[in-house]
Order: C-alpha cells, then sequence, then structure tokens
C-alpha cells in the first residue's frame, strides 16, 4: 500500500549513512519527505542518496555529531535548504564492548558524546525552527537503556541517557504541542552491529541466548517503519512514551 504521510514534510535525519538511518532516509523519502540525511561517512551518504526512490527528495550534508559548532552548522543548512524544519530524527550513534576491566574514560567519552551529546545538540538546534503544534523529535535509544547487557555498561548507559532526554523533552516542550517520542530497538542487522568490536566472540556470551528474540534480529527496515509512524500523524497523539521494539526478547 502506496503512502503518502510526509508529502511536503521536511526531515533533518542523523545517522543516515547506513544501518537504520539509511532505511529511514529510504522510508521518508519513499513517503513524500524531503530528507536533509547528515552523517559523518561520506561514501555512505552518497549510497544513500542513490538508493533512495519515490515522491520525496534527499539532501545530503556531512558532520560529526558530537562536534558542536558543526551541528549547528548542519541545522542551520538544513533549514536553509528546506526551508524549515518539521521533523529530527536522532539516529547517529556509536556501539562498542566495553567490558568493566578495561573500560576506559576515553570509551565512555566517546560514547555519551555521540549518542547523548549528539542527540541534545541536534534537539537543541532544531526546536529553534521546528513549529508548535505539528513539530516532532524522534530519537533512537536502545531496549539496553533499560535491560542488563553484559559488556556494554558504557554503552547502555549512554542511551539510557538518551531515553531519560527524550522523556524529560517531551515534558519540556509539550506546551508547544511538539511531540518527543524515543524509539528502543533491540538487536538490529546492520554493519554497526556486524562490527566485532561490538561484542568480540572471546567473551562468554551466554546471556545473550537467554534474551534473543524468537523472531529473530530486525531488520533496519522493520525500525525504519516505526519511526515513520511515530514521526508521521498516525502517531499524532504519542509523546513521552518509549516505543520499544525488540521482538519480544526482554517479555
Amino acid at each position: 500500500m502506496a503512502l503518502n504521510r510526509f508529502d511536503g514534510v521536511k526531515v533533518l535525519l542523523t545517522g543516515a549513512g547506513s544501518g537504520i538511518g539509511r532505511a529511514t532516509a529510504l522510508r521518508l523519502v519513499s513517503e513524500g519527505a524531503t530528507v536533509f540525511a547528515v552523517d559523518l561517512a561520506k561514501d555512505g551518504l552518497a549510497e544513500t542518496a542513490g538508493s533512495a526512490t519515490g515522491p520525496g527528495g534527499i539532501v545530503t550534508h556531512a558532520a560529526d555529531v558530537s562536534d558542536e559548532p558543526a551541528v549547528v552548522e548542519a541545522v542551520r543548512a538544513a533549514a536553509a535548504e528546506l526551508g524549515g524544519i518539521d521533523v529530527l530524527v536522532n539516529v547517529a550513534g556509536v556501539h562498542k564492548a566495553t567490558p568493566i576491566d578495561t573500560l576506559t574514560v576515553e570509551d565512555l567519552q566517546r560514547l555519551f558524546s555521540v549518542n547523548l551529546v549528539g542527540t541534545a545538540l541536534f534537539c537543541r538546534e532544531a526546536l529553534r525552527h521546528l513549529p508548535d503544534g505539528t513539530g516532532v523529535i524522534v530519537n533512537v535509544a536502545s531496549s539496553a537503556a533499560a535491560h542488563g547487557n553484559p559488556y556494554m555498561t558504557a554503552y547502555s548507559a549512554s542511551k539510557g541517557a538518551v531515553l531519560a532526554f527524550s522523556l524529560s523533552l517531551a515534558a519540556e516542550v509539550v506546551g508547544r504541542g511538539i511531540r518527543v517520542v524515543p524509539v528502543s530497538p533491540g538487536t538490529v542487522r546492520t554493519p554497526l552491529t556486524s562490527n566485532p568490536d561490538v561484542l568480540p566472540r572471546d567473551l562468554d556470551l551466554s546471556y545473550y541466548g537467554r534474551i534473543r528474540s524468537p523472531l529473530g534480529a530486525a531488520s533496519p527496515e522493520q525500525i525504519a517503519g516505526v519511526i515513520a509512524f511515530a514521526a508521521s500523524r498516525d502517531g499524532g497523539y504519542l509523546t513521552g512514551a518509549e516505543i520499544r521494539v525488540d521482538g519480544g526478547s526482554h517479555t
């Protein structure tokens, strides 16, 4: 069934160079959105733009989401290029295993600077442009925000911070009629999760066998569909509530 929920909608999307971000960009363009796609990887952005089809359009912009001046410039450029911003989708993130005996300050700083600080900065800047009454922010958190994940203390903490940030931001801007929705995927088949640094095979991974979804890992497209729903008018009564998309792995 063809959908046109995003006809004329101007979307700023981070993490668009691969995985969930790319799938979300393609989904929104297919539904009519004009997407300002941000990622650090220029090649990834080019692949995303080359794969986009549908009534919408896509503009790419390379930026490091953890760099404040780069974020300020990206949001300024998005508003200028699109003629405003209706929806912000924060997907950009990093993932790394950090067994507690090897956890470093650098690990913590990197995971928090991208996952939390990048998300917060884009929200701060985009809120200067999002229209009262119809503006939407969707932040990608993780099921790791609320459930134990061995060797993932730093990553889980950073995504827990994204979830807490999103819930409080929703309460702060509800008076403007702006919705904020955190989406928390479980395991997703992406280049990020296939990286051996995420869960090195020399670790005892037996715990993860107990929380594996009977549906298997999600595809990026399945998560993108949920993000599109949350950002669309179909999700118009949804704000300040987490959408957990983990295939029942923690039920």
